[in-house]
């Protein structure tokens, strides 16, 4: 749990927005949620809403995004996802739009809390197929907003060298290299489909050990879907792994790709962590070598 009043966001400004721009809500407790995003401060309002703050200018897109595409995908989607309530404006002293959204119950997703892990793997794929299958025409197309998922990977192409070269000695350079050179290799030739941008366990919600919701549609847009893979690494491991890559299909380009995606954030994260968190930099290097094993093991 974040400290209150992180990026200048606490509940006493929380409570002033909400009092000035929607008195109707505004003698409703605010309280900070116990899991908290990186791109916005979350907290919970009442029983049945949260407020949703972005932390820099980067992150305010991600407001309109949200507020004008949730309701459309919402109908096809097989788990609930948030419903946008109310959209706030600068205020206070607070210098972006905001949201006010449903409250969604569910824990983030951890295996201890997972019924069963394959069949959980299996529940994720058919969401992402299912956002694949919505109508993506007028959808925003990859881009700024997305942070570049659902773009080609080409576009962190120097950032990914930069990295390679940093950690030359840490990882296996010319092993990742390789994956690296085959993801750019891999080009994107189908029409643009939905994706969510960011399937990591922090979005996914539980309940009664299987999948409830997906939550922050931050860096979703139409374009490639390779990026919604990575979790078959970050996630999922043996059997599970293979659950979901049985269940989602999709072709040998574009897992080459979702490799090309998980490497690069995996690469970029553990040059930032290498000499600080022991316990993040193991994780970046556990998914860094699954990700070459994958690439060898798929000639």
């Amino acid at each position: 749990m974040h400290v209150d009043g992180r990026a200048g966001i606490d509940a006493g400004l929380v409570r002033r927005l909400v009092a000035t721009q929607f008195p109707r809500w505004g003698a409703l407790p605010v309280t900070p949620v116990e899991v908290d995003g990186w791109d916005n401060r979350t907290y919970r309002l009442g029983d049945e809403m949260t407020v949703r703050l972005p932390t820099a200018a980067g992150y305010v897109p991600a407001v309109d995004k949200e507020h004008r595409w949730l309701p459309v995908l919402a109908s096809s989607l097989p788990v609930a996802v948030p419903t946008p309530l109310a959209k706030g404006a600068p205020g206070e002293g607070y210098p972006f739009d905001w949201s006010i959204r449903g409250w969604l119950d569910g824990e983030t997703a951890r295996p201890d809390r997972i019924d069963d892990l394959s069949g959980f793997a299996a529940s994720v794929a058919g969401f992402i197929l299912a956002l694949q299958r919505v109508d993506a025409t007028g959808g925003p197309q990859a881009g700024e907003h997305s942070f570049y998922r659902g773009a080609p990977p080409a576009h962190y192409d120097d950032e990914t060298r930069r990295s390679l070269a940093a950690l030359d000695g840490h990882v296996d350079t010319t092993r990742a290299s390789a994956v690296w050179d085959a993801a750019l290799e891999a080009a994107w030739s189908g029409p643009p489909v939905w994706f969510h941008g960011d399937i990591a366990s922090g979005n996914l919600l539980v309940r009664d050990g299987k999948l409830a919701a997906v939550i922050d549609f931050g860096t979703s847009g139409v374009g490639d879907p390779a990026c919604d893979l990575v979790i078959a690494w970050t996630m999922f491991s043996g059997d599970s792994r293979e659950a979901f890559r049985d269940a989602v299909g999709q072709d040998p380009a574009m897992w080459a790709r979702a490799r090309g995606w998980a490497l690069w954030k995996a690469l970029i994260s553990l040059v930032a962590e290498i000499d600080g968190d022991e316990g993040k930099a193991g994780e970046n290097r556990r998914v860094i070598d699954e990700v070459l094993a994958d690439h060898d093991r798929s000639g």
